[in-house]
């Protein structure tokens, strides 16, 4: 999820608020963007610099700031390996604590426990903010889960399956499909083709959409909408048979068995105790605020303006994981009901650390690599360019917008109205 036309409005000397301000017909295409080789984009902000990985220290704090980062790293040599990177960091980050493992199981139940209780007693005005903290707490659940997909729970692999999927049966997330394919995520990150959780548009794609498939598009992946864009991908990627092997087809339909189980016992009983409005209150909406937070942290995680995706044959796996993940702040009652899964760097360097050694991990790697690495906190300004401009691969410029050829209204107002403050 990487922009396209990147933002660099104005001449050096202007603040990037003021830069972002003008209009587009009075844009220069800034010094910076010219040294680099950039060349001015048919509509929107100029482009994103190429190879931004080998511009000064200074001119990568001022593309930063621009962006909505706190640092965009150096280019990683192309002689550093993935497990160069691996071995660097201390033996402890690796080792699995039972009790941290099974006390995430504990605070995630009792704060949707907590969260549910909350929702009962809120007076109707106040209904979004309890449900804003049930669908936190609820992605506590996935967190929990998603460390026993990645072998990152206990010792015991058994154990790791019947927790995991009894940790996803109240999101209707079957924990076996969705196992293979986020490690599919992993093995291809930023992977131009191969990647399942996210790759830029082609063009070549782009140009045989229909109509519909062009409005829904362009809707749900060039606007606010994309923060709840994990439900289109939930529902595609994880219910198809087909997309499994006949070795692979038995435990994704135990996963799919479960999650039936929930939707033909769970919601039929919060149906009969609470009524058809309590589905919606108790479930629906804290199952919204869920993916809300899949759709940001993954989105946040794998897109900035400067991070490209990769052909397979030009793909290098250190840079995609070490560099090509972004690490973001997020307020710190978010980080403590999703168990720091937005510490995410050293989870795509190595996917079986466990969520509590992930800040000791990042650490290390800051020690030792931070000026590879990309880290932001969550902010307007990096939200604004995911929205209007990282849309379509571009093979220079790492991403050009949905209406590269020409400034489209919905475009071009989200621009005009959306907050650029950090």
């Amino acid at each position: 999820m990487q922009a396209a036309q990147c933002a660099l409005r104005a001449p050096l000397g202007l603040s990037a608020r003021a830069a972002l301000r003008r209009p587009a017909a009075a844009a220069a295409v800034p010094r910076r963007a010219v040294l680099a080789g950039a060349a001015a984009p048919a509509v929107g902000m100029p482009a994103c610099p190429p190879k931004v990985g080998q511009l000064s220290d200074e001119e990568r704090k001022e593309l930063a700031e621009q962006f909505g980062f706190r640092s965009i790293g150096k280019e990683l040599p192309d002689n550093v390996t993935l497990q160069d990177i691996i071995k660097s960091m201390p033996p402890e980050v690796f080792e699995l604590n039972p009790w941290k493992a099974w006390g995430a199981v504990a605070i995630a139940v009792s704060s949707f426990a907590f969260s549910l209780w909350l929702i009962s007693v809120c007076p109707a005005p106040l209904l979004p903010f309890a449900w804003a903290f049930s669908g936190t707490a609820m992605t506590g659940w996935f967190v929990v889960g998603h460390d026993c997909g990645h072998r990152a729970f206990s010792k015991n692999k058994l154990v790791e399956d019947i927790v995991g999927t009894l940790m996803f049966m109240p999101l209707i997330y079957p924990f076996e499909p969705w196992r293979i394919k986020h490690n599919q995520h992993h093995a291809h990150t930023n992977k131009l083709v191969e990647d399942t959780a996210w790759h830029p548009v082609q063009k070549e794609v782009m140009d045989k959409w229909s109509p519909a498939e062009r409005f829904l598009y362009k809707t749900f992946l060039g606007s606010p909408l994309k923060l709840w864009a994990s439900i289109g991908h939930w529902w595609i990627w994880h219910f198809d048979l087909n997309k499994y092997t006949e070795a692979q087809k038995p435990r994704v339909l135990v996963s799919l068995a479960a999650v039936g189980l929930f939707m033909a016992v769970g919601w039929p009983l919060i149906v009969y105790y609470t009524g058809w409005w309590g589905l919606v209150k108790y479930w629906l909406m804290p199952w919204l605020g869920y993916h809300f937070w899949m759709s940001t942290f993954t989105v946040v995680h794998h897109t900035a303006p400067h991070i490209p995706f990769k052909p397979s044959e030009e793909w290098n796996a250190a840079k995609a994981q070490l560099s090509g993940t972004v690490h973001c702040d997020y307020p710190r009652w978010v980080e403590f009901l999703c168990f720091d899964i937005n510490v995410h760097v050293p989870h795509h360097v190595m996917s079986k650390i466990p969520w509590y050694n992930l800040r000791a991990a990042t650490d290390s790697l800051r020690k030792n690599w931070g000026e590879y690495m990309t880290e932001c906190t969550f902010n307007w300004r990096m939200l604004k360019y995911i929205f209007t401009h990282c849309h379509v691969y571009d093979e220079e410029q790492n991403y050009v917008p949905f209406d590269f050829k020409k400034e489209e209204p919905f475009f071009a107002v989200q621009r005009k109205v959306l907050p650029e403050n950090m």
